[in-house]
């Protein structure tokens, strides 16, 4: 119900807000230096030697933005089927961060990083749904599948990470290295040992 205009301006702010908070994430984690991830690693996926995969799947939801930004700023040159296809790749970059964000981070298992992926990924199926419902002359099997998917991945991704991240050894099956293994093991030990 809102006029076009508005719609694109919010459209446009809470994608540059994201990206935005996005490199502020790429470039801490960089900067840190606790874990060895270089600024090669924030861009080619499955480089890095510290959880390679969850680090990858990351860089690939990273890539993906400069892509849908540099298409929306080229919008007059690239056909239109090419942008519309780019853009729905916005879709599934959601998922992928969420599985990097269990698979990688170190709050998998605090209650409010948990209770923040719940809010997310209901508020992403909400909207899949709305803009499903509402998509007058839609193929039905586009609208099938969308309401699948809004359904199936966020319960997938939950099941997912009680059986993995939010187990007891994540860290070690999810490839970080066994020298960042030994300090917590040594002082796990050191405090059992004065208790």
């Amino acid at each position: 119900r809102w006029p076009r205009f508005a719609t694109v301006e919010m459209h446009r702010n809470l994608t540059l807000l994201s990206i935005f908070f996005v490199a502020v994430h790429v470039v801490t984690t960089v900067a840190d230096g606790y874990a060895p991830v270089g600024l090669l690693d924030a861009i080619v996926p499955f480089a890095s030697p510290y959880r390679p995969l969850w680090l990858g799947l990351g860089t690939v939801a990273f890539d993906l933005l400069p892509a849908l930004v540099a298409t929306s700023l080229l919008r007059g040159f690239v056909p239109p089927r090419a942008w519309r296809a780019l853009h729905w790749t916005a879709y599934a970059s959601w998922p992928i961060a969420l599985l990097h964000s269990f698979g990688t981070g170190s709050d998998a298992r605090t209650g409010w990083l948990g209770l923040f992926a719940l809010a997310c990924a209901a508020a992403v199926a909400l909207s899949v749904l709305w803009r499903v419902a509402s998509a007058n002359g839609a193929p039905p099997r586009l609208r099938v599948g969308a309401l699948a998917a809004a359904l199936v991945v966020p319960l997938g991704i939950l099941v997912w990470a009680v059986s993995g991240p939010l187990q007891r050894g994540w860290a070690a099956r999810a490839g970080t290295p066994r020298s960042f293994l030994a300090p917590a093991n040594v002082a796990s030990a050191s405090v059992s040992a004065v208790a």
